[in-house]
């Protein structure tokens, strides 16, 4: 079985807006929004390892319909209501025919 498998639009349940936040020319940096709509926010607490073997708390998931930033790799944050989280980790699980069907963001 080969195509696109839908997305359920029923588990999207918080509005949020995800930025990606670059170093500007004067050194600063500059947030643009990525995505802004509804998506599956989950806010459950779960430690991991990080690169350096740190334990690391997280936060929440977010899973949004589609790939938010595609070909680039995403960091930033993102914000629920006036809470903003930092990404700590982020995939891109596919279709069978090879297409993005979610972006999944780990937030700290």
């Amino acid at each position: 079985m080969k195509g696109k498998l839908p997305f359920p639009k029923w588990i999207l349940n918080t509005e949020l807006k995800i930025f990606d936040i670059e170093i500007g020319e004067d050194g600063g940096p500059n947030e643009t929004i990525m995505f802004e709509g509804k998506a599956f926010y989950e806010e459950k607490t779960r430690q991991t390892l990080d690169k350096d073997r740190s334990l690391v708390t997280l936060s929440g998931k977010v899973i949004v319909p589609g790939d938010i930033n595609p070909g680039k790799i995403i960091k930033g944050c993102v914000q629920i209501g006036e809470v903003k989280k930092d990404i700590f980790k982020s995939s891109r699980p596919k279709n069978p025919d090879g297409t993005v069907f979610s972006t999944e963001l780990d937030l700290m």
